[in-house]
């Protein structure tokens, strides 16, 4: 089968290649899935560029690792333990190559079972391939501190993946969603993925636009902390948590008495070492939510498997929306 592989860390168009490599075989436990499409996160890159020797694997001939957590495709061979039946079943797949070489960059990929979910019917692709990451992270920042239902919740960057998923699904849990935009473009996708009120970050007026416009907020589901610790804490209520994701160059300055003196929750949220009972929750609610059609796909920007590097260009640089890999 042909796969992107990674055998160092480095550039995309330095070390990504797409070569021959021989196609897997589910272990117990296991599912094989042929992919159709393969979603690619900021987390890729990282991966791409900070993999440990240790993390480089067999593949076939060849020793590393083929890159991407999320994808859709459709269920070919079970594991010694799982059930027949999944064979010819549409899926999303979350956290593949989490622990083994075996990522969505490729024809086919092997994960755990419960890392393969089954697509409801009518579902697409590209909303399957959306998922993933993105919409798990989304899930455990609403979630990790019990129900976010009648509770008013910021999101930063609601135009991003994750802040996409975090305003369709707070929704759906029954919270009131304001959410940061850097300007018109993305505030619109913010208002159409369901936000009651979007701010510009940007301007100068912006916490007095968010506390005039839902008062104090409960939770904070947080992209850049370095960047809007500021904003964070002008706009949080006595008791409020801080959920950020993801790490920026540079970390915080903690302001310790201003953090301790409203009693607030600083929580740090990363799907690899997060719970295990948690994820599950929360792969089944976000499956539950596409049955009943209440999910969006993000815009898509596919690239053939050939132009990986490319596609991973593209994610470094910024592009709104998912980035997919077409394997079809």
């Amino acid at each position: 089968m042909k796969a992107a592989l990674f055998t160092a860390n480095g550039p995309a168009k330095t070390v990504l290649r797409v070569l021959d490599v021989a196609r897997p075989e589910p272990g117990p436990g296991e599912v094989r899935v042929r992919v159709a499409l393969s979603a690619i996160n900021p987390g890729d890159m990282w991966m791409r560029t900070n993999s440990a020797p240790e993390d480089f694997k067999p593949v076939g001939e060849h020793r590393g690792r083929i890159p991407h957590q999320d994808g859709t495709g459709v269920v070919d061979a079970v594991g010694a333990g799982v059930d027949a039946s999944r064979i010819g079943e549409r899926v999303w797949i979350w956290m593949a190559g989490s622990g083994t070489p075996w990522g969505t960059a490729a024809e086919w990929t092997v994960v755990p079972s419960e890392r393969a979910v089954r697509l409801p019917e009518g579902t697409s692709d590209e909303l399957g391939a959306s998922l993933g990451i993105p919409a798990m992270t989304a899930h455990r920042c609403l979630h990790a501190d019990g129900s976010p239902k009648d509770r008013t919740v910021l999101v930063a960057a609601g135009a991003g993946a994750v802040g996409h998923y975090a305003i369709e699904l707070g929704k759906l849990a029954g919270a009131r969603i304001v959410t940061t935009v850097s300007g018109p473009e993305k505030a619109a996708l913010a208002q159409a993925a369901g936000a009651d009120l979007v701010v510009n970050y940007r301007e100068a007026d912006a916490v007095r636009q968010i506390l005039d416009g839902a008062g104090p907020v409960d939770r904070i589901v947080e992209v850049a902390l370095t960047d809007n610790l500021e904003l964070d804490l002008a706009v949080a209520a006595p008791g409020a948590t801080i959920v950020t994701y993801a790490a920026q160059p540079v970390d915080p300055a903690l302001p310790v008495f201003r953090l301790m003196w409203p009693n607030l929750v600083l929580r740090f949220a990363l799907l690899l070492t997060a719970p295990r009972d948690a994820l599950l929750r929360a792969a089944t609610e976000i499956t539950s939510a596409l049955e009943q059609n209440l999910l969006s796909p993000l815009a898509v920007h596919s690239f053939g498997l050939d132009d990986v590097a490319a596609a991973h260009e593209a994610v470094e640089n910024g592009v709104t929306g998912k980035v997919v890999l077409d394997l079809r």
